[in-house]
């Protein structure tokens, strides 16, 4: 048993990967954005406080996001993938804090590295199925031709709208500002593994399943 953070821009494939953890190895995946929406219509007393403050259009704030991983992990798991948090050094701390009072720690901080220029070709032609989140892409893996997802046969393809070269080098300037301090920081703790994110999807599982074998 693990816990991990997939760390890396957008676009670098840490959800794919984190799909193939949680279906091979059991691991829980603990999404930001998706704890966020399953407790806002919770309705327990951690919900609410999340739903008023979406209401109102504020941001949540870093204690709340907190403490909703700590339910997370207090209900147990075979591991778990922190996807989407930390974003800041700030946040780092505070989620190694709350390890530390639980009892438990990071194993591994997996680094996707990737190229700019080829994550740009990638993520403008990538699409999602909206049944099963199985990625395609219009060169390297295109929507099956008779319109069906190959995976659970869904017709319903997604692009994000946001998945243009403009809006993408924006994200990755805010990535690069934010985020990628804490490369350093979890260097500095020892926790940091680094892997080629543009490589083929087999190949990348491969280095992450390896590095996790290791911790075990």
């Amino acid at each position: 048993m693990a816990n991990i953070i997939l760390l890396g821009p957008p676009g670098a494939g840490k959800g794919t990967q984190a799909r193939r953890l949680v279906e091979e190895r059991g691991m829980v995946q603990l999404s930001t954005g998706d704890m966020l929406r399953e407790a806002k219509d919770s309705g327990t007393e951690m919900g609410n406080l999340v739903a008023d403050v979406m209401a109102k259009g504020q941001l949540v704030t870093d204690e709340i996001v907190i403490g909703l991983i700590e339910e997370k992990l207090a209900a147990g798991g075979e591991g778990f993938i922190f996807d989407g948090f930390p974003r800041t050094l700030g946040q780092a701390d505070a989620l190694g804090k709350l390890l530390a009072k639980m009892g438990t720690k990071l194993d591994a901080v997996i680094e996707m590295q990737v190229d700019d220029e080829a994550l740009v070709a990638r993520i403008t032609g990538r699409s999602t199925c909206g049944g099963c989140g199985e990625v395609y892409h219009d060169q390297t893996k295109p929507w099956p031709a008779d319109g069906k997802c190959e995976k659970c046969g869904s017709t319903d393809v997604k692009r994000r709208a946001d998945d243009n070269e403009d809006s993408l080098r924006t994200r990755l300037m805010e990535y690069y500002k934010k985020t990628s301090p804490l490369i350093g920081y979890y260097y500095h703790a020892g926790d940091l593994f680094t892997i080629d994110g543009l490589a083929e999807i087999e190949t990348v599982a491969t280095s992450i399943a390896r590095i996790l074998d290791q911790q075990e």
